[in-house]
């Protein structure tokens, strides 16, 4: 389930990755020389269009869209194929997979409870879970709070991997139990630290306290009051139409169940998910029948973090993510609140703006397709304001390159960054920055603003267009000790890696070097492999290959804390989290999310 800063690292792959951009295609429907309110027959043609180009060249199997506009569905369509063995197309009823949008569902939910005084947003995650625990090493940290949890401050780590995607999930009670090991990553409030652990303790505070098993809870609370009559929270998606199979590339592929149902549970069609946008675009009214209260919407619309210093400016709301750097960028429109979603194999990207009051949905069953959802979910609600209010977006002026840093303010860029995407390192060179990241080189030049825009050659020689990824400026920026480099599009910023220095490494850490399997996979998906600890440039890292990720290969910095701890370092998600060493049948293992990690003879 994606953190939604990953989608600027997802940007950043697809541009160096998608060599397709030079390819022609077929040439977008005319466009009238004035759009008419309320009319959205070009916006239909265009986005249709765009769609199908961009299916046929990330090999996207089915996509389906819903666009809302106030309280009417103006468009909803399906594209390519729910089955594609069956020849059964994707329609604006096939169910998917949302992924991480499920949290809307579970923060709206709990805000529910809050409504009726059963829930304090602010009361610690212990007096609704009374055997949550986490160990931490933060004195005088505060508690961890319903609050902490929507907005992804709570310190909770990101994922309890071992057990979350397997054959037969254990119910989300298990996870107080399973987790009383582990330490909390930072202390609450510190930054923005994405965790689905944390919205699934979230599910299991809703289950405690309405008394009833989650998935059939949010049944009754939400999806039924809402007329979502193919949707429902559950562990896998079955194979019964208008269930969308999984596709990775032309290949269909089993999905696995998850444990997490409240972070990314939730089966569900785009014309099911329209009733959802528009009880949000209605503050909470849908169909006459009150869903939750108008204050209660706006409250999880209005950014909670904006304290935060090391959060630089991005924003979020209770379950909602506020700011649309990373693909979702719309401009004069007021807020645009969002949620984007994966499973293994299904994607999803929903956004409303609710004060035009427009909203879409769009979902697909193929892992190649994150970059093409949120594409267009944003070329479609660009054109769709345009339609209905008359404004056109600001057509983005570049930003003139050249001399504009000298050598030194150049050198000072140079180290080792813990980043999104993992361990990155920048090089002076004359008059630009070298960046390497993923196995991936690129250079980073200083533009008349101060900033650096990234810029990519193929082949080392012909320049490619990076699109979105191409108007960002990245700067540096020193926060609390922190030295951490930023994006900014001119308006919004985040933050998008910390600089890491070596540290001096004892005997017994230099003694674990080496390659390293999973002793305890059991029937869990296996994420991970090829994983080892090496050292480079002073750095200790531990390296892994992400199969079910195009094979991408992740170095992460972890600094030991002791002879017997470590954590992985950066201001991001699945970072500041504990490595631990144990002793099993008198062998050392070390122990990170649940798994037992065994070095190879």
């Amino acid at each position: 389930m994606h953190h939604p800063f990953k989608k600027i690292a997802c940007l950043l792959l697809s541009a160096l990755l998608m060599l397709a951009l030079l390819a022609g295609c077929a040439s977008p429907p005319v466009r009238p020389q004035a759009l008419v309110p309320g009319e959205y027959g070009y916006l239909k043609e265009h986005i249709t269009w765009l769609i199908r180009k961009e299916m046929s060249k990330n090999n996207v199997q089915g996509l389906s869209i819903a666009l809302v506009d106030d309280q009417q569905v103006v468009w909803a369509e399906g594209f390519g194929y729910a089955d594609t063995a069956a020849r059964l197309p994707a329609t604006a009823d096939t169910v998917y997979r949302i992924g991480s949008v499920s949290k809307l569902f579970t923060s709206t939910a709990a805000m529910q409870l809050v409504e009726q005084g059963r829930l304090d947003l602010d009361a610690p995650l212990a007096t609704y879970i009374p055997d949550f625990s986490l160990r931490s090493r933060f004195s005088n940290a505060k508690p961890i709070t319903l609050r902490s949890i929507m907005t992804h401050h709570s310190g909770i780590p990101s994922d309890y991997a071992k057990g979350m995607w397997t054959r037969q999930p254990q119910p989300i009670s298990s996870l107080p139990a399973l987790i009383r090991d582990e330490y909390a990553a930072f202390p609450p409030d510190t930054f923005l630290s994405y965790s689905n652990l944390g919205m699934s303790l979230l599910g299991l505070a809703v289950q405690n306290v309405s008394g009833q098993e989650f998935a059939g809870y949010m049944q009754q609370a939400l999806l039924s009051p809402l007329g979502m009559q193919h949707s429902a929270f559950s562990p896998g998606i079955g194979s019964a139409a208008p269930a969308a199979r999984a596709y990775s590339g032309s290949d269909e592929k089993p999905e696995p169940p998850l444990r997490d149902m409240p972070a990314g549970g939730l089966n569900a069609s785009v014309n099911d998910m329209s009733r959802f946008i528009r009880m949000i675009l209605a503050e909470g009214e849908f169909n006459g029948q009150r869903i939750i209260k108008p204050e209660t919407v706006r409250e999880m619309l209005r950014p909670q973090n904006s304290s935060v210093a090391l959060d630089q400016g991005f924003r979020i709301g209770l379950g909602w993510m506020l700011d649309g750097l990373g693909g979702i960028n719309i401009k004069n429109v007021g807020t645009v609140a969002h949620h984007s979603g994966a499973t293994l194999y299904h994607r999803a990207q929903l956004v409303v703006l609710p004060q035009v009051k427009l909203g879409v949905i769009v979902l697909s069953n193929s892992n190649s397709a994150q970059g093409l959802v949120n594409t267009i979910s944003t070329e479609a609600l660009k054109l769709a304001v345009e339609i209905k209010t008359g404004r056109k977006q600001p057509e983005k002026k570049p930003i003139l390159t050249g001399e504009f840093l000298s050598a030194d303010e150049l050198k000072a860029y140079e180290g080792s960054y813990a980043t999104m995407a993992g361990l990155g390192t920048l090089t002076a060179g004359p008059g630009y920055l070298k960046a390497e990241l993923m196995d991936r080189s690129f250079r980073l030049v200083p533009r008349q603003d101060k900033k650096l825009q990234i810029q990519y050659r193929l082949l080392g020689l012909f320049p490619i267009d990076l699109g979105e990824l191409g108007h960002y400026g990245v700067s540096r920026v020193n926060v609390s000790g922190h030295e951490l480099l930023k994006a900014s599009d001119g308006e919004q910023e985040v933050v998008i890696g910390e600089k890491v220095t070596p540290v001096a490494l004892s005997a017994a850490w230099q003694q674990r070097l080496g390659s390293y399997r999973i002793t305890n996979l059991g029937d869990d998906t296996q994420f991970a492999d090829e994983i080892s600890l090496r050292l480079a440039d002073g750095l200790l890292l531990i390296e892994y290959t992400m199969r079910e990720f195009g094979n991408a290969r992740i170095s992460q910095v972890i600094r030991p804390l002791s002879d017997n701890e470590a954590v992985t370092v950066g201001l991001w998600r699945g970072m500041g989290e504990t490595i631990r060493v144990l002793q099993e049948n008198g062998k050392e293992q070390l122990s990170f999310s649940g798994y037992r990690l065994e070095k190879a003879p």
